[in-house]
């Protein structure tokens, strides 16, 4: 049994790039910055979401337009499982769940928790591995009023923000 180390640093690096855009994609959602969740596609990207079908330009501005209409939301990725086939074409499926703080008719808030799974085929494209096409699957919804007391009761938290106003952002230390 032989040991191609040259094709064993290839794989890995595969993965870790394609890991970096799956990062992307998801950071880019919640603190709603465009470029970022954009540098997740290749520009000829298909994405299918089930509300959303189309091209990755298309996909961003209606990521961006969508949650952005919405009070808050946080991504959170599970198991992230690629397969690489030695070439520059990869396969892989990525768990998330998602809270997004939407809120009802009467403008009172809501928490709605969704949770699926991403199936991606990535490509690496001059030198760049980055998502060719996804789909999106939904394994469950859950929506119900939400109870935002903690933050009342706790004024001082530090709480997320959007558009380059998140602290991950802007890193203002203060003593």
């Amino acid at each position: 049994m032989s040991f191609d180390l040259e094709a064993e640093v290839r794989d890995l690096a595969a993965r870790r790039d394609i890991t970096e855009a799956v990062h992307r994609y998801m950071r880019g959602l919640d603190r709603l910055a465009p470029d970022l969740q954009r540098a997740a596609f290749h520009a000829d990207a298909w994405i299918d979401a089930g509300i959303f079908r189309g091209d990755a330009a298309a996909f961003v501005g209606f990521c961006q337009d969508f949650l952005g209409a919405m009070d808050a939301s946080h991504h959170l990725l599970g198991q992230v499982r690629i397969e690489t086939d030695g070439s520059d074409s990869a396969r892989g499926e990525c768990y998330f769940q998602a809270w997004h703080g939407i809120r009802d008719e009467a403008g009172n808030p809501r928490d709605l928790f969704i949770a699926g799974r991403y199936i991606d085929d990535y490509a690496c494209k001059n030198g760049e591995w980055r998502i060719a096409k996804r789909k999106l699957i939904t394994d469950w919804v859950k929506d119900d009023p939400a109870d935002h007391g903690f933050f009342a009761a706790n004024p001082t938290t530090n709480r997320a923000g959007r558009r380059g106003e998140d602290f991950s952002d802007t890193r203002s230390w203060q003593r």
